[in-house]
């Protein structure tokens, strides 16, 4: 397709800044291992035009996720042959709740168990709706009578693979300018291995259709998503706060509200028939979330089996919520602070990653599946290879740890077959070190935006150099048109943050954010 200015046709290929950008010319990492095939792209060439190609970036993104399920089933070949039996299960590294909760919480007997009188199925609602189809499902199978269980885990695992293709789609889509930071999602190596422990990645999905939805500038469309996310998991909620920044800081409340609005009334319409019709049943997530003691993997969960090697003070089970919750909250609190002052307008991605890690590393359990929640916010967050690939790395320590440590427990294990609770403490230590580098990482970036890869890609992305926005777009037009695109398409692209819906390139218009950038001699409207 070719776009019009008057007297002349512009072809899309005409330069930058339309064309993807590519890691191999962005990301020092990729840049230096390409060089072992023949070096980075060359100025001259376009990258995301294929020629007529059948692997257009896109195609390649959904052949390597599905090659990635394809490991994943691979690697859990153990229990699918030999079934879910411990310790098996844990040597191999292929526990699944799908397996564990299809005997264990009635599925086997009433495909409809969670909503039955006395049901104790500890999930959201539509978790345990989801649960429930696959649970029909399975039974519809040819030869599912012989290994009910395995039938049950292969649905669920055919899902979690098209909510994974459809993940790494709506991030590529996401990332502006630069697609191929959705490979972190389609190949990470913590969705290989955790993504079929639980039905985390229906919430994961969910919640990168919503912010993909605001960004194209429908709230309400996407707090609906964000709220049949929350009724997966209830960690989608989280990204409302990331809005309620933006929205502080430009004033502009009309697309956080309705945002806000579809959440809550998806999550209603949801929730409202089986609060109604079976509260005791419905109750149960949140009696079992709100009563339960330190979790696996978790901080608090270290800090006991810490002091129970040492003679030192646990913590119980009613300390636990006030100090999970009220370190979650200090944490809510200075990204909060840290959004609404600091100088430059910070990404959607930015603030939601930020908001999802602390309650990641707060939480009363860090199970191993956790990590896919962060995986799509890192990719759009901070998209750098190396920082990716060593978080991923210590990811991948903790899921073997975790097992291990299981396994001294576990009937038929042998000692020597398990491991010391103080590597078990040290791997958990490990993987939150890797978290808090990240974090501080999107810190950097929204500190000092000339690092951020994402902006610099974006035709108007250099808010450093105006200090407040606002000129985003203008700028974006006449580098356009410099380059010989029409400048109109300024106003369909976006300018310095691909998520950002209404909130892409608002001027700060907060009283204290307003002084600072007239102190600074970058008011509104100034360039």
């Amino acid at each position: 397709m070719s776009l019009r200015t008057p007297g002349r046709t512009i072809r899309p290929d005409a330069g930058a800044p339309l064309p993807a950008s590519v890691p191999s010319r962005a990301d020092g990492l990729v840049r230096r291992m390409r060089e072992l095939l023949g070096g980075p792209a060359g100025r001259h060439t376009v990258p995301g035009r294929t020629g007529g190609s059948f692997w257009t970036p896109m195609r390649v993104l959904i052949a390597l996720t599905t090659l990635s399920a394809v490991v994943a089933v691979l690697l859990k070949s153990p229990c699918r042959l030999n079934g879910w039996g411990q310790p098996t299960v844990y040597y191999a590294g292929c526990y699944s709740d799908w397996s564990a909760l299809y005997g264990g919480r009635g599925f086997a007997e009433d495909p409809f168990a969670p909503f039955a009188a006395g049901a104790s199925f500890e999930y959201p609602v539509l978790m345990s709706v989801v649960a429930s189809i696959a649970a029909v499902i399975s039974r519809m199978l040819p030869l599912a009578d012989l290994n009910p269980s395995l039938a049950y885990w292969d649905v669920n695992f055919v899902f979690t693979a098209m909510l994974w293709i459809v993940t790494v789609v709506v991030t590529a889509k996401s990332a502006g300018r630069r697609p191929w930071d959705a490979l972190m999602v389609a190949v990470a190596p913590g969705i290989i291995l955790a993504g079929s422990v639980n039905w985390d990645l229906w919430a994961v999905g969910l919640l990168a259709v919503g912010m993909w939805l605001f960004g194209g500038r429908k709230p309400l469309w996407a707090g609906i998503l964000f709220g049949l996310g929350a009724a997966m998991k209830l960690y989608p909620l989280l990204i409302l706060g990331a809005l309620l920044i933006l929205a502080v800081r430009s004033l502009r409340w009309a697309p956080f509200l309705w945002a806000a609005l579809g959440t809550v009334a998806a999550w209603l319409a949801v929730n409202l028939p089986m609060m109604i019709g079976n509260p005791a049943a419905w109750s149960v997530f949140f009696t079992f979330s709100g009563e339960r003691g330190p979790g696996l993997s978790s901080i608090w969960h270290a800090w006991n089996v810490t002091m129970e090697k040492v003679g030192g003070p646990t913590i119980a089970a009613e300390q636990l919520s006030l100090l999970a919750y009220g370190a979650f909250f200090l944490c809510c609190c200075a990204v909060f602070v840290l959004g609404v002052t600091c100088r430059y307008r910070p990404r959607v991605a930015h603030l939601a990653f930020l908001i999802v890690a602390a309650f990641v590393l707060c939480n009363k359990v860090y199970s191993p599946q956790f990590v896919i929640w962060l995986v799509p916010l890192a990719a759009l967050a901070v998209p750098r290879w190396r920082d990716f690939l060593i978080w991923q790395f210590l990811e991948v320590l903790h899921f073997w740890a975790i097992w291990m440590y299981l396994a001294k427990g576990a009937s038929g294990s042998e000692v020597q077959h398990s491991m010391d609770d103080t590597f078990y403490v040290l791997a958990i230590l490990g993987h939150m070190a890797a978290t808090v580098y990240l974090m501080v990482r999107v810190v950097e970036q929204m500190l000092h935006p000339e690092g951020d890869q994402v902006r610099a890609s974006l035709p108007g992305g250099r808010i450093w150099r105006h200090g407040n926005a606002g000129q985003g777009r203008v700028q974006a037009a006449a580098r356009l048109k410099a380059l010989g695109y029409a400048p109109e398409e300024a106003e369909r692209l976006p300018v310095d943050d691909p998520l950002g819906g209404d909130y892409d390139d608002a001027p700060d218009r907060a009283p204290w954010l307003v002084r600072a950038h007239a102190e600074a001699g970058h008011a509104p409207g100034r360039p």
